[in-house]
């Protein structure tokens, strides 16, 4: 199961990668694994409420990996106020608000509604001075209109970045970070390979979006946070620059985005 407590201190601070998954949804079995693939920091994400919860379990119990609240625009028709607890009961190891952001693929929620939650955990990542974490897939004008409209937060980030250099432009433009995932080594992701060549390199994350979204050559089985290396490389490949430059560079970026330690893995 990985490290525990004062165990898990000595592990994370001796091991020589800084691999850092910024998005995944896993429980506590996760946390082994990707150390001994040396991925040393996790930031577990919340979805709705008992995500949220379990998120922060798994923090708790762990160094090195720390926990998002959020509503998931999924699941937005449960409103903001589900998830309000977690948020002003929250300890260090919370430190963003996410994902949020809006869904027209599915449209689980209505899009008012959808818009509405959005708009309302903007505020909150404002107002608490976490880092913002969205979700948009096939609703990027109407992302850009709320984040304008409600305030873009000094710490945001675009999760599993599915859009092209246009839309990488847009997003850096309001002081975006972009996260990449393993969608970035699929044969039809050209346009976002090119959106990862051209985003700077102190705006750069990788994630895995476990348990979701295998790179290749691991299509079909379920994702992990110990596969934000093969991530990393397939960033590093569209970029044209060596890994290790991708890895700590994202180690940098995360710690600035999500306000960890710069060095070390402690919570």
């Amino acid at each position: 199961m990985g490290c525990r407590s004062r165990r898990a201190r000595r592990c994370s601070r001796a091991s020589p990668h800084v691999w850092t998954d910024s998005h995944c949804h896993v429980g506590p079995d996760a946390v082994g694994p990707a150390r001994a693939a040396g991925v040393a920091r996790l930031i577990v994400i919340g979805t709705d409420a008992e995500q949220s919860a379990a998120a922060i379990d798994v923090a708790r119990a762990f160094d090195g990996v720390w926990a998002t609240v959020g509503l998931h625009p999924h699941d937005a028709s449960q409103g903001v106020d589900s998830v309000l607890g977690l948020l002003s009961s929250r300890g260090p190891e919370v430190v963003g608000v996410g994902e949020c952001g809006l869904d027209y693929h599915y449209d689980h929620s209505p899009r008012p509604v959808q818009r509405a939650a959005f708009a309302s955990q903007i505020e909150l990542a404002r107002s608490l001075d976490l880092a913002l974490v969205i979700h948009t897939r096939e609703a990027w004008d109407d992302t850009f209109d709320v984040l304008q409209s409600s305030g873009v937060p000094s710490r945001t980030v675009f999760h599993c970045f599915t859009g092209g250099p246009d839309e990488a432009r847009r997003a850096l433009d309001l002081g975006a970070t972009l996260s990449f995932s393993g969608i970035v080594t699929f044969p039809s992701a050209g346009e976002v390979r090119s959106a990862c060549a051209m985003c700077p390199l102190d705006r750069l994350l990788v994630e895995t979006d476990s348990p979701y979204l295998a790179p290749v050559p691991h299509r079909g089985k379920p994702n992990t946070p110990a596969l934000v290396p093969v991530v990393g490389a397939a960033v590093a490949a569209a970029r044209g620059c060596p890994v290790s430059e991708v890895e700590e560079a994202t180690w940098a970026n995360a710690a600035r985005l999500f306000g960890l330690p710069p060095q070390g893995g402690e919570g």
